[in-house]
């Protein structure tokens, strides 16, 4: 549990190739969050649906720095 704890609470600075990653996901991320916007009515849930895509991105980003060895 301690090892878990030290990754989560550290900070891992970007390994090669990990930036262009995290620019996809913003990306296609970004490109979602515009659709909803234009497809779902500006309402409650039109905000949680953005307000989890962007938890969405964090929790993909912090996987990718969190478990990518160096490559």
């Amino acid at each position: 549990m301690n090892n878990k704890i030290e990754t989560a609470f550290t900070y891992h600075a970007p390994k090669s190739g990990q930036l262009e990653k995290y620019t996809e996901i913003r990306s296609k991320a970004k490109e979602f969050a515009y659709m909803i916007t234009q497809l779902v009515p500006d309402s409650r849930e039109q905000s949680l649906a953005i307000t989890k895509l962007e938890e969405c991105v964090m929790w993909a980003n912090a996987g990718i720095a969190r478990n990518q060895s160096v490559e």
